[in-house]
C-alpha cells in the first residue's frame, strides 16, 4: 500500500521536474504546461470526497487493482500525447485514479495489520504519500534528462501495472459492513478540529506548490545552473524531505500542533529567502535541504492531526483531506503559474512563502487534537 501510495503521487507530480521539456514538445509556455499539475490536483479534489460513497460495501481489494490499472493507462496515454489536449485528457484520468487509491488508504490499516500496530502501519501507508511528494520529482527529471520526457511516464506507468499485480496478490478481501454515506461526510465536517487541519493543510500544500511547481525555471534564473545540477538540487531535497517524514511522524502524533508549527516555520523561510540568498549553488542546495526537511514532514503530520481529531471515520476524514489537498496542489500550482508568467519565478516563491507564513499563524490559533501522552 505504500507503494501504491508512492505511485499515485509521482504520477501527479510527474511533470514538475519536466516543465521546461513538455512546454517544449507540446508548444506552451512553462505556465500553460504548469496547468496539467493543476488538472489532476483539481479532478482529485473533486472526485476525492465521493469515492467512498460511490463504491459502498465493494471489495476495496478489487477497486485498488482496477485504479492501479487506469493509473497506469493514463500515463501511457501522456506518454504518447502529441498535443496539449491529449494531455489533459491523460492527466484528468490520473486525477481520478489518484483520488481513489489514496481516499481508500487511511482505512486499511486497522484491517490488515494487528490492533497495536494500526499507528505504524498507517503512517507506512501514507509515508509513500511523503517519499513521492519529495523524491517523484527528481526521479522524474533524472529519468527526463537521460532519456526524454515522454519515457518517465512510460516508467511510472509500469511501475503502476506491477503495483495493481502487487496489491491482487497479497492482499485479502476488503468488504465492508458499513457504507461511507454523506452524512457522515458532513459531520466531520462540523468537527472543529477537522476544519482547522483542512485549513493549514490547504495553506500549506498551495503555498508549497505556488513555489515548487515552477522551482526548476527559479533555480536557473537565480542560480544559473544547469538541468544536470537541478536534478541533483531535486535529490538533495528529496533526501531532507524523505528525513523530515520520519522525523515528523512519530512527533505528530504526541505534538500535533508543536510539529507542524516548526514545519510551516521552516517551509516559510525557505521558501522567503531563496531569492535572496540562492544565488550561488551552496546556498541554494541549503536552502532546498530546509525546504525537504519542512515540507517532508506536512503530509504524514497533517494527515495524523485529521486521524486524532475524527479517529471513528477514518474513510471520510480522509476522503475529506484528500480532496482539500490535492485542490490545494491545483490552486497553488495555478496561482504559482499566473505570478510565473506575469512577474517571474521569484515572484512565485514570495506567494509561496507568504502562504505558510499564514498557515503558521492558523496552526498557532486553530483548535488543535489534544496532544498524546508520552
Amino acid at each position: 500500500m505504500a507503494i501504491a501510495t508512492f505511485t499515485v503521487v509521482t504520477s501527479e507530480m510527474m511533470p514538475v521536474g519536466l516543465l521546461t521539456p513538455i512546454g517544449d514538445a507540446l508548444s506552451v509556455s512553462e505556465g500553460t504546461a504548469g496547468l496539467t499539475l493543476t488538472i489532476t490536483g483539481l479532478v482529485a479534489a473533486v472526485s476525492a470526497p465521493f469515492v467512498p460513497l460511490a463504491i459502498g460495501r465493494s471489495d476495496r481489494r478489487v477497486v485498488l487493482v482496477a485504479l492501479m490499472m487506469l493509473l497506469a493507462a493514463a500515463n501511457l496515454l501522456a506518454a504518447w500525447a502529441p498535443n496539449f489536449a491529449v494531455m489533459v485528457v491523460a492527466r484528468v484520468l490520473i486525477g481520478v485514479g489518484m483520488a481513489g487509491v489514496w481516499a481508500l488508504a487511511a482505512g486499511l490499516a486497522p484491517r490488515l495489520v494487528p490492533a497495536r500496530s494500526v499507528g505504524s502501519a498507517t503512517s507506512m501507508i501514507f509515508s509513500g504519500i511523503a517519499v513521492a511528494s519529495v523524491l517523484g520529482v527528481p526521479t522524474g527529471a533524472y529519468i527526463g534528462a537521460l532519456v526524454g520526457w515522454r519515457a518517465a511516464f512510460v516508467a511510472i506507468a509500469g511501475l503502476a501495472l506491477l503495483v495493481a499485480v502487487a496489491l491482487a496478490v497479497p492482499l485479502p478481501r476488503l468488504t465492508t459492513e458499513r457504507a461511507t454515506r454523506l452524512s457522515g461526510v458532513k459531520g466531520v465536517l462540523a468537527n472543529p478540529r477537522v476544519t482547522t487541519g483542512l485549513i493549514i493543510a490547504a495553506l500549506l500544500v498551495s503555498g508549497h506548490f505556488a513555489a515548487y511547481t515552477y522551482i526548476r525555471p527559479v533555480l536557473e534564473e537565480v542560480t544559473g545552473i544547469g538541468a544536470g545540477l537541478i536534478g541533483t538540487m531535486l535529490l538533495i531535497y528529496g533526501i531532507a524531505g524523505i528525513m523530515g517524514n520520519f522525523a515528523a511522524g512519530p512527533r505528530a502524533v504526541h505534538a500535533p500542533r508543536a510539529t507542524l508549527v516548526v514545519l510551516s516555520l521552516g517551509l516559510g523561510a525557505a521558501v522567503l529567502l531563496l531569492p535572496e540568498l540562492g544565488g550561488a549553488a551552496l546556498g541554494a542546495g541549503f536552502l532546498m535541504i530546509v525546504w525537504g526537511l519542512s515540507y517532508g514532514g506536512v503530509s504524514v503530520s497533517a494527515q495524523t492531526w485529521m486521524m486524532k481529531s475524527a479517529p471513528d471515520d477514518s474513510e471520510a476524514v480522509t476522503a475529506l483531506f484528500v480532496g482539500v489537498f490535492n485542490g490545494s496542489i491545483a490552486l497553488g500550482a495555478f496561482v504559482g503559474g499566473i505570478a510565473m508568467d506575469g512577474f517571474g519565478g521569484v515572484s512565485a516563491m514570495w506567494l509561496g512563502g507568504a502562504l505558510a507564513v499564514v498557515a503558521l499563524a492558523a496552526t498557532l490559533a486553530g483548535r488543535a487534537p489534544a496532544p498524546a501522552a508520552e
